[in-house]
């Protein structure tokens, strides 16, 4: 077994924007830093590489006015109000049950939202510009600012000043963490994994922070959490193929307490047959969705595309062979800018008549057609349609209804995408506070352990949107500060 005898300050388990805002931050405040990467250097980004890594705020210096409450709205269940009442105490005070509760912290929420401007402004230092930049929502419910350039732009910026400072930071690409090593007093030191050629090997740290992702390419782990059908989900990225769940396994071995919702994990309506990064299909809304049997199965228009998408894009992939296709007229020409919400680059199915158009999609002309026939039949009158508001252009008697915009499809050509469920990144981790510490099962920080990014689980049921890559440049800034902290105060014998 190759031994990497150096013991490092801090030793990072991942290069996507959480990892990478751990490690330079600790260098920059004096730590040395090794980054265990599973990608080769050429891929490296992780999940950040590929996204548009939209951020929810308002402004440069304040997140969106409804960031806190759209996370209260998904942070865990029915949790037991008996024991949620202690959460008055201070965090001493607080019975072990509720401090390592499967529930996202109010502590945590807000030191995300206190903490996301700091953080966006220090990502400035390193010439990223973030910006009000065009998405692939016709229309909002919420403000969002991007990076310009994206996640590559963060990945490119930080993994730069990396490549800088290579006394300080040292990077072992295509290796893999597996298994976290203890000393006698429970204290994480360092980690046992793999490099390339499957040779083992370990490194000693005073801290690990683990910013692995989560396991949306592990398809044992997606069975066992989410079920037999996450067969029909896949990664929405490349990036997501690298995510397999080592992290929060080996945290979990000893002894770190879970959270957020493992049976969950963020959904996109993607083309399954595009090649590009995030091929995202979200003009639905104003067409119909049909599964591989004709039929509709959901309302299209429930509420914003932006805050509904992921509910919808769930029951797509409860349908039987989880697929189902956009169908539309030529009345989508009448909605300016439609085409930003289509990011495939393989144009859909494009037919004279809806039997032709059913042929190329392989359903069933006659029950195409007859769900057409109904569904035009209940349309409302088109006065009023709006695809920038919520109209209420409700469908009449029809079940299920389609709540807004809903009009009749009858002008050639006729077109269709098709839709699948796309796994962005999984809900369920670890249990962090509002340092980025792992905590056990006892509700105890376990010494030496970080968690950032989507390691740690922060989501239940949906999505809050926007708040992925934010919450992994903060968690992985706090992991990093503290880290370095508790690194010197190590060596100096300074106790908390």
């Amino acid at each position: 077994m190759r031994k990497i005898k150096k013991v490092f300050d801090v030793v990072v388990m991942g290069f996507g924007i959480s990892g990478l805002s751990a490690a330079v931050t600790a260098h920059q405040n004096g730590s040395k830093v090794a980054i265990l990467e599973r990608a080769p250097k050429s891929e490296r980004g992780g999940n950040t590489r590929y996204t548009e890594s939209l951020w929810r705020m308002k402004n440069h210096n304040a997140v969106s006015d409804d960031f806190q409450d759209r996370f209260s709205e998904n942070s865990g269940g029915w949790p037991d109000p008996d024991i949620v009442k202690d959460a008055v105490l201070d965090k001493e005070n607080q019975p072990s049950v509720l401090r390592s509760l499967g529930m996202v912290d109010p502590e945590l929420i807000e030191t995300i939202a206190n903490e996301a401007p700091k953080c966006l402004q220090w990502l400035t230092q390193f010439g990223v510009n973030f910006d009000f930049l065009p998405t692939y929502f016709l229309s909002q419910s919420t403000t969002r600012m991007a990076p310009v350039g994206g996640g590559l732009a963060l990945v490119e910026a930080l993994g730069n000043y990396v490549d800088e400072n290579p006394e300080g930071i040292s990077v072992f690409y295509e290796t893999v963490g597996r298994e976290l090593m203890t000393n006698e007093f429970g204290d994480v030191i360092g980690l046992k994994g793999l490099s390339k050629g499957n040779k083992p090997f370990e490194i000693f740290g005073r801290n690990i922070i683990i910013a692995s992702g989560g396991f949306q390419g592990n398809p044992e782990m997606l069975s066992h959490y989410i079920g037999p059908r996450s067969q029909f989900i896949r990664p929405v990225s490349r990036g997501g193929h690298y995510n397999r769940g080592e992290g929060i396994k080996m945290a979990l071995k000893i002894g770190a307490a879970p959270c957020g919702d493992f049976g969950s994990f963020h959904a996109q309506p993607v083309d399954p047959r595009a090649t590009n990064t995030e091929p995202v299909i979200l003009n639905y809304a104003y067409g119909i969705l049909v599964n591989d049997s004709g039929n509709r199965f959901t309302d299209e228009g429930p509420a914003m595309v932006d805050a509904s998408y992921e509910v919808v894009t769930r029951i797509i992939m409860e349908q039987r062979q989880g697929i189902a296709f956009a169908i539309f007229d030529n009345g989508l020409e009448d909605i300016e800018n439609w085409s930003i919400s289509m990011r495939s680059n393989i144009p859909p199915f494009t037919a004279p008549s809806l039997e032709e158009l059913a042929l190329l999609i392989n359903v069933s002309p006659v029950s195409l057609q007859d769900t057409i026939k109904k569904f035009n039949a209940s349309c409302p009158n088109q006065h009023g349609f709006d695809p920038m508001t919520l109209d209420g252009l409700s469908t009449i008697g029809l079940d299920p209804k389609k709540s807004n915009w809903a009009r009749p499809i009858l002008r050639p050509p006729f077109r269709a995408w098709p839709i699948i469920c796309s796994n962005c990144f999984t809900f369920g981790g670890l249990k962090i506070d509002n340092r980025s510490r792992v905590l056990n099962t006892e509700g105890d920080v376990i010494p030496g352990l970080y968690g950032a990014g989507e390691v740690a689980g922060l989501y239940y049921r949906v999505y809050t949107g926007a708040t992925s890559v934010m919450r992994g440049a903060v968690t992985g800034r706090l992991a990093g500060l503290d880290a370095n902290l508790r690194g010197h105060n190590l060596i100096t014998g300074v106790h908390e």
